[in-house]
């Protein structure tokens, strides 16, 4: 796509070809489809057929909510999107024959299922979900007691997947921890080989912030591993701000290059440790032989390698106690997630929601308008499958335009690809229950492995498994895959309609998200003027990397928006590459802050001010005004740099001065952003 600018052809052209490689575990992938398959599979070789297929649909329309994270976490998103998914099936097989009640249900689902995104991704999977059963059980009304039968077996096999993706709880209690742990140290051992500091996008950060939810969050286990855990994520915030304060001091290259190489052999060990739970003996040794290799040098770069050297002693330490195999030798504090990224409650998060300047509230109207439009559009032209339609719209129909659009196109793609592939697979395949089978847990396997690398290609795989499902319900395969088409491009279009007359523009939201990015950032430099507020500084980084994440989200959707002024665009880019500077300035300053040196007076007044100064940029931009009432910042580091003048650290009086200068820099670069904007 260009670099400034919309062109439709440039994003549908990305949007086809843009492949990501796949994320998704194969024990996942093969528990999942297992999930799916072993019902019908025991179904068939008893003749209960109907009851494996019943309790199949239900853990294939439930799989997505099978995701990363603690096994309490997992669980609790998997038996939600079981108990919507149940309830659903089980109102739409009771009123799926009468049209009044059937609108009324899919605009109360709709809406609540839209107003869901405010609680991320996996409460709107299970919004998604519960739309899905609702028109697909809607499709076949059957009398009360069937009803509450049929809504069972779906629910069962929602159940059935919890079973699976939690049944090594008891016997690897940790693994997702130590597998979120040993990602993070896989990354500061590239940070660690990096020549230079990557001034244009602060590293680790969106690892860091899924860490701390991962360790912290509402959904964390308790006990002395947990513990250990704990202190290593304290140390990997510690040793990525040390790599990071060690880089900008810009030391000989050869003896630089060499000592990194060496602390990056050590938190590979570690991570490796992590990861097989084992005793982290090679990271012993590396750390051994760094020491062995480094010489003890004097000054501000010394110090830093000393505080390094330090931390990947307690970092190799707490590897050998974590997980449920090892033993934490020293207490720690138990540790809980920031008050400051701590949730508010479900019911002041929604009614901060029900405006109509909100973007979930708007999603939301959208949602239940078009999904009951599709829905009697279905019964008025008596489409065959018709289900097909108001599913497609509730799958496609997202939040912002750009993942609308892109899940538009290649669910419209795949699914004819899907009918090329299904059509071609079947004629090779012999005409057998189990070697169909069979193929539609290759396609099973297929759709989950590829869901988030290529949407396109894992539809296609998804449109031959559920054809091959409903070929056991006595539904002709080439009947149902010319039906399937027919209903997607209209469920597609309907869902485009629909967003493009009541549309929800991120250019109308940008300004916000950078805002809040720099609110964040004056938050962290506030509570680094204070070195006492150790706490503080933890809780302030960690809001700075979630509104960094946001507005870097933000700055993605509005470049695939078509009609965003390209001034916006310019000015959303340069705020956030000059925001990222100011975050490394920041990170170098909180190294610098926990060396043993007493800081100066002036300085920590400065760094307040220079705080003053960030926030009174963010509330400028939210106003669309200049930034005409920021302090003089030159002249205040100037000031700075006498008063550290008779420091009898000279090293540290460097530091400061450098710091100070670099602050005063990327503070007036955001000021001359906006300034040159407007």
């Amino acid at each position: 796509m260009p670099a400034t600018g919309y062109s439709l052809r440039a994003q549908f052209v990305e949007t086809l070809t843009h492949f990501k490689r796949p994320d998704v575990p194969l024990w996942v992938v093969f528990r999942n489809t297992l999930a799916v398959v072993l019902p019908l599979g025991i179904g068939l070789a008893t003749g209960y057929t109907d009851v494996g297929l019943g309790i199949g649909a239900g853990a294939l329309d439930t799989m997505f909510s099978d995701q990363p994270g603690p096994y309490r976490q997992r669980m609790r998103w998997l038996l939600l999107a079981t108990l919507a998914a149940g309830v659903a099936a089980l109102l739409g097989f009771t009123i799926g024959g009468q049209v009044l009640p059937m609108l009324l249900a899919t605009a109360a689902f709709g809406f609540c299922g839209g107003m869901l995104v405010v609680f991320g991704t996996d409460a709107a999977r299970v919004g998604m979900t519960s739309m899905i059963l609702l028109v697909i059980a809607a499709a076949t009304p059957i009398d009360p007691r069937n009803a509450l039968l049929a809504a069972l077996l779906i629910a069962c096999g929602g159940l059935l997947l919890t079973l699976f993706a939690v049944a090594a709880w008891p016997l690897q209690r940790y693994l997702p921890e130590r597998h979120a742990l040993a990602g993070v140290y896989a990354g500061l051992a590239s940070l660690a080989r990096q020549p230079a500091v990557d001034e244009d996008n602060p590293a680790l950060t969106d690892a860091m912030t899924t860490l701390q939810h991962t360790l912290l969050g509402r959904d964390r286990a308790h006990g002395r591993a947990m513990e250990a855990f704990t202190v290593l994520l304290e140390l990997a915030e510690r040793i990525r701000l040390e790599l990071t304060a060690i880089s900008a001091l810009h030391a000989d290259p050869v003896a630089h290059a060499a000592y990194r190489d060496d602390v990056a052999k050590v938190l590979d060990a570690i991570a490796q440790a992590l990861e097989t739970s084992e005793p982290p003996l090679q990271a012993q040794r590396a750390l051994q032989a760094l020491r062995n290799n480094t010489r003890d040098p004097q000054g501000r770069l010394g110090t830093h390698l000393r505080a390094l050297d330090g931390q990947l002693g307690a970092a190799a330490r707490n590897a050998n106690w974590a997980g449920s195999r090892g033993e934490l030798r020293a207490a720690a504090a138990e540790t809980r997630l920031p008050r400051a990224l701590q949730s508010s409650s479900t019911w002041a998060v929604l009614r901060a929601n029900l405006t109509p300047r909100s973007m979930a509230f708007r999603h939301a109207v959208r949602t239940a308008a078009c999904l009951s439009a599709a829905l009697l559009a279905s019964r008025l032209l008596n489409l065959p499958h018709g289900y097909w339609l108001p599913m497609t719209t509730a799958i496609v129909l997202r939040a912002d335009f750009a993942a609308t659009f892109n899940f538009g196109l290649l669910r419209v793609v795949g699914t004819v690809l899907g009918l090329v592939l299904t059509t071609a697979l079947l004629r090779l395949t012999p005409d057998s229950p189990w070697a169909h089978l069979a193929l539609m847990a290759l396609l099973c396997m297929a759709f989950r492995w590829l869901a988030n690398a290529h949407y396109g290609i894992a539809v296609a795989a998804l449109t031959g498994t559920v054809v091959i499902l409903l070929s056991y319900d006595g539904v002709n395969s080439g009947v149902a895959v010319a039906d399937r088409v027919v209903n997607t491009v209209l469920g597609c279009g309907m869902a485009m309609t629909a967003y493009l007359i009541w549309p929800t523009w991120e250019r109308g939201r940008a300004r916000g998200a950078f805002a809040e990015m720099l609110d964040a950032y004056a938050s962290y430099l506030r509570a680094l003027a204070a070195p006492e507020r150790r706490e503080a500084q933890r809780e302030t980084r960690s809001l700075a990397r979630t509104a960094r994440s946001n507005a870097a989200a933000s700055l993605e959707r509005m470049r695939a928006e078509p009609g965003t002024p390209r001034s916006l665009l310019e000015l959303a880019r340069g705020l956030f590459a000059n925001g990222n500077r100011l975050a490394r300035t920041a990170m170098a300053l909180e190294a610098l802050g926990n060396e043993s040196t007493p800081r100066v007076a002036d300085f920590d007044r400065f760094v307040a001010t220079c705080a003053d100064a960030v926030q009174s940029i963010a509330a400028a931009l939210r106003g669309q005004r200049v930034p005409d009432d920021l302090p003089d910042l030159r002249a205040l580091q100037q000031g700075v740099a006498a008063a550290v003048e008779g420091s009898s650290d000279t090293a540290h009086g460097e530091a400061l001065v450098q710091l100070s200068d670099r602050l005063t820099n990327n503070i007036n670069t955001l000021a001359h952003v906006l300034r040159k904007m407007r």
